[in-house]
């Protein structure tokens, strides 16, 4: 059949047709774009900033309705699940200190088009996933408001000292940890605009259980949960405390269990900062899953260096960690970067290469991948925090619907944009559709048990993925040499097959893998 009747034929059938076809790359300029939709889901999450994503309303902010508007787009992307920034109201632009949970942003829209948004992204079976905010609100909060006065029944959902308390004392983000208030002093981990609540007092849980049973209602799929060790992790001599992290884990547990009630299958997915697995595993079994930032830092790391060793090491450790937390079943969230790191095209310095391969190994590894908005376009951005989340790039030229919440700070041009990437075939964006679509139709590939497999080639990654049903063998090629690797007949089974590769010249001959620079193939 040929590439032209497979692409007038079903989206759920555009997936099989790609099944050994190779990522788009400048070396495979023959190569088709990727499908318009996974026949199965890919269980692929994408990070959202609302302001910065598509404006329908023409005053130059993103809103809900531009979420709706483009949901189409990320069903040709593959996508299973999205990730909202904050929406609640806020006084600032990104929506991380919130005075109304229980509302919309009106710069965003109303309650209304939150809930076709849900309706439209579960008809397209794409979940919807909230930010909640829930170790601090806004000073402007009527809770922080009432809380001001000493006696008022919101006074103890936050935390004072009446007494000048030692304003040199750090907090466990290395800030100030003490801030002035009408009749005292309050904890403000992340600044004196963004008070902490107070976590000891069963009013403040009960209303934030209450919170999110009450956006679970309205459809919602989920939570990102927002700075979720320092609930307890306030000042810096809390970091390493055994104690705050007993009653961080307790809290969690509490919370999930409450909201399961409400909705059984909720995904919850933990915003825990940390430089080790050892910091992360306690926090897998309360919440279901955290998002892996020793790894996102070590993907980026290895694509740039080109060399697997650490990496292999560093899954080796992470799955022994959880392993020892008890935390089965658990599902680790992989990401590159988000909202609060500098983008990833930056990071590796704008070589398309890496960013290929940063991409290939994140979306063939174990867990539930995140995306950040325009990462699959090559999007650029440096902190401070408001470059970093710049609008995203629909059309060559700004027009209709681009939002202008702000000006771009990297002019890379026209050819960074969904309009310049979306019939090149060899685009990021069409590589993202590509590997997505592979991990929508390989089960092992989505839920599949990893095992790192020893090449003594330190350019090469390759691990096996296993879910009982289906076993495939992933080799990447990190480097821009190519590479020639042998496995062993024990390893390899004699009629071990090609089941998806990156490039036209990817090919396994007498059982010898011959790769070529920056190449990935799937085995099975």
């Amino acid at each position: 059949m040929s590439r032209n009747r497979l692409f007038s034929t079903l989206a759920s059938l555009f997936a099989l047709a790609l099944g050994a076809g190779a990522i788009p790359s400048a070396q495979a300029a023959d190569t088709a774009p990727a499908p318009a939709a996974a026949a199965a889901p890919s269980g692929v999450y994408y990070e959202i900033f609302v302001r910065a994503w598509y404006d329908t309303s023409g005053d130059g902010i993103g809103d809900i309705n531009g979420v709706t508007a483009k949901l189409d787009y990320l069903k040709s992307l593959g996508v299973s699940g999205i990730w909202l920034m904050p929406i609640n109201p806020s006084p600032s632009y990104h929506g991380y200190d919130i005075t109304d949970y229980y509302g919309i942003n009106p710069q965003y829209g109303s309650m209304a088009d939150f809930q076709h948004l849900i309706d439209e992204a579960h008809k397209r079976g794409i979940a919807v996933t909230m930010d909640m905010v829930i170790n601090h609100t806004a000073k402007d909060h009527p809770w922080f408001l009432d809380a001001q006065k000493a006696g008022d029944a919101h006074r103890d959902w936050y935390t004072w000292s009446p007494k000048r308390p030692n304003l040199g004392a750090m907090s466990a983000t290395d800030t100030p940890i003490w801030h002035a208030g009408a009749d005292g002093w309050y904890i403000g981990v992340f600044g004196g605009h963004m008070p902490d609540l107070n976590y000891d007092n069963p009013a403040v849980r009960a209303e934030m259980i209450k919170v999110g049973q009450y956006w679970l209602g309205k459809g919602v799929d989920g939570f990102r949960l927002d700075a979720a060790k320092h609930i307890y992790v306030d000042f810096k001599s809390d970091v390493h405390s055994a104690e705050a992290l007993q009653k961080n884990v307790a809290w969690w547990t509490e919370y999930h269990d409450a909201l399961a009630k409400t909705k059984p299958d909720v995904t919850l997915v933990g915003e825990v900062s940390a430089t080790s697995p050892k910091e992360l595993a306690p926090y897998l079994k309360p919440l279901g899953s955290i998002f892996d930032f020793p790894l996102a830092e070590q993907l980026i790391v290895s694509a740039k260096s080109e060399k697997s060793d650490a990496l292999g090491k560093l899954l080796k450790a992470t799955y022994d960690a959880y392993k020892a937390a008890g935390d089965t079943p658990h599902i680790d969230s992989t990401f590159l970067s988000n909202h609060d790191q500098e983008r990833v095209m930056s990071r590796l310095g704008g070589n398309l290469d890496h960013m290929r391969m940063a991409a290939a190994m994140l979306l063939t590894l174990p867990g539930r991948p995140y995306i950040y908005y325009g990462e699959e376009l090559g999007m650029e951005g440096k902190k401070p925090d408001e470059n970093l989340r710049e609008p995203m790039r629909w059309t060559r030229e700004p027009g209709p619907g681009e939002s202008r919440w702000k000006p771009t700070s990297v002019h890379q041009g026209q050819l960074v944009s969904v309009q310049a990437e979306q019939d090149d075939p060899n685009s990021l964006l069409n590589t993202y559709r590509t590997l997505i679509s592979w991990r929508a139709q390989s089960s092992a590939l989505r839920d599949g048990a990893l095992d790192v497999v020893a090449t003594g080639n330190p350019h090469l990654f390759a691990f096996w993925r296993d879910d009982g049903k289906q076993r495939v063998l992933v080799v990447h090629n990190l480097s821009g040499k190519a590479a020639h690797w042998k496995p062993s007949q024990a390893m390899l089974p004699k009629d071990a097959t090609v089941m998806f590769k990156s490039k036209p010249d990817v090919a396994l001959e007498d059982r010898q893998l011959n790769l070529p620079a920056y190449s990935t193939v799937v085995l099975h």
